[in-house]
């Protein structure tokens, strides 16, 4: 492809008569939608897997993945971010970042091959040595990626960055389920891993045109680097805050409590995997509206009131039923990771609200800001982590990460409060009726569980449906009561999908 297509990169938002902040709602709606349907994968995937493999299985996976995530968190870009805050064209930053990411993704691969025996050391498992090699390869799968999809996020076309992402999640699917079926061993999660890095990275060039060739145009590369370094910064902090406890767990407890403690994580971590998404869809709309405060704050509140709706009712449920969950699908030996699943789920239910302000303090060129937010929790988990885990085990380990989430809150409402133009009663007015909703669908959770108590999985679908319904109901009512329109933009959402205007989805 010569340099004229390659230059052809989608630009389409203007071509739809719709207001930017109309499709970051809808654009968050289907993603979200979308997305469920791709979790609903995982959640079955991971089932299978815990019921088949020991919870010192997941923590072998879990040791490699924190080798890898250490790297490639210390070596950080931010090329991406700064490609899609960039209001000028970006085409000619394409080949450059390309160039980068290649270089480093080589440098990653041989650090993790030669390195994987000292880390099998530190955490007193020999296994964990190979599985550390060979899922160095995915690294190389990233790497070669095609940089131009990252024009899905940038011109807001999350429909092609979900079947980009499903693609990926279905390789992993079904790799991991037929392996872990044949082998019954961890290998069915690495197998899983790199197959979906694979057809990730065979994916983006077959759906998006660009074709990136090696360039060293250092100066374009410092001029990304001088963006992305405050995202280097946080995401190393936002690496010593989520991935701290997993590695001082590894060491103090051992391989087996890491594994029950990264299974109360992931499924905690449910609806912030899912939600925390929407961020990708508010980045670009909120870059494009940086200079309009106005506009910038309505697309902002809107957001955050619907994060609030989908995450708190899904958290109260996660704390209600969790039990149950773990009891009916992951088995007996599962269950104690039913404590630090409840602590997790409120620690993740604070941090996607929170976390809503990231997009609005990147689109606002401070960065620093979300640093100075992971930099609190940093240090509080580092303060808190070593007592409370000695005191209470895992459960002690997942208290020190609600207090750590706990200590960004004053940052973010003083931080979005500011770029935003924000009121105290903007964040009432988007928090409490949800929360008061979750509250009250709770107790019906609670009742019914006492009365269906006998029938496991009978009982726990009607708890599901009743504790929908009870919140669902409760909003309705209070709507017109309250300032609070989430229904008129989940109405608006159908009526442009009933429209006819799927393209541009």
């Amino acid at each position: 492809m010569d340099e004229t297509k390659n230059k052809e990169i989608g630009n389409n938002l203007a071509k739809s008569g719709e207001s930017l902040s109309q499709r970051v709602i809808r654009g968050g709606f289907w993603i979200f939608a979308l997305r469920m349907s791709a979790r609903a994968f995982g959640l079955i995937r991971l089932t299978i897997l815990a019921r088949i493999l020991a919870p010192h299985d997941f923590g072998l996976m879990g040791i490699a993945l924190l080798t890898m995530a250490t790297l490639e968190t210390f070596s950080q870009t931010g090329f991406q971010q700064a490609l899609i805050q960039k209001k000028d064209d970006t085409d000619t930053y394409l080949d450059a970042a390309w160039t980068v990411l290649i270089l480093r993704g080589f440098i990653l691969f041989i650090i993790l091959f030669f390195m994987a025996p000292y880390v099998a050391i530190f955490f007193k498992v020999p296994q964990a040595k190979l599985i550390i090699q060979v899922i160095g390869l995915s690294v190389l799968f990233q790497a070669f990626t095609n940089i131009g999809v990252v024009y899905f996020q940038k011109e807001l076309e999350f429909n092609k960055q979900f079947i980009y992402q499903l693609s990926r999640t279905l390789a992993d699917f079904i790799v991991a389920i037929s392996a872990v079926l044949i082998l019954q061993s961890v290998w069915a999660l690495v197998f899983g891993l790199l197959a979906g890095n694979f057809v990730g990275f065979v994916v983006s060039y077959l759906m998006h045109p660009y074709r990136p060739r090696l360039s060293l145009n250092l100066k374009k590369a410092k001029e990304l680097f001088g963006f992305g370094k405050w995202l280097l910064g946080s995401s190393i902090v936002v690496f010593l805050s989520n991935q701290g406890d997993d590695i001082f767990l590894g060491r103090v407890l051992g391989v087996t409590a890491l594994g029950f403690y990264q299974m109360a994580f992931r499924f905690a971590n449910l609806p912030g995997s899912e939600i925390g998404v929407l961020s990708r869809v508010a980045f670009p709309a909120y870059s494009k509206l940086q200079d309009n405060i106005p506009k910038l704050r309505n697309g902002y509140l809107k957001m955050l009131r619907f994060v609030n709706f989908l995450s708190i009712p899904l958290v109260g449920g996660i704390f209600v039923l969790g039990p149950k969950f773990t009891q009916i699908f992951l088995g007996d030996k599962w269950m104690p990771i039913v404590p630090a699943l409840r602590i997790l789920a409120i620690s993740v239910m604070i941090r996607v609200i929170v976390g809503t302000s990231g997009a609005l303090f990147n689109a606002k060129g401070r960065p620093d800001m979300s640093f100075k937010m992971d930099l609190a929790r940093v240090i509080t988990l580092a303060v808190a982590i070593y007592p409370l885990t000695m005191l209470w085990k895992i459960s002690g380990t997942s208290l020190s990460v609600l207090l750590a989430v706990c200590a960004t809150i004053p940052i973010w409402i003083i931080g979005s409060a500011r770029e935003a133009k924000l009121e105290v009663s903007d964040y009432l007015r988007a928090l409490l009726p949800p929360l008061i909703g979750a509250a009250i669908m709770s107790a019906v959770l609670f009742g019914l569980g006492m009365c269906f108590n006998q029938f496991q999985l009978v009982g726990f679908l009607v708890s599901v449906v009743a504790g929908l319904a009870t919140f669902l109901g409760f909003i309705f009512l209070i709507q017109n009561i309250v300032d609070y329109a989430i229904f008129k933009d989940i109405k608006f959402i159908f009526n442009r999908l009933g429209s006819g205007d799927r393209a541009r989805l």
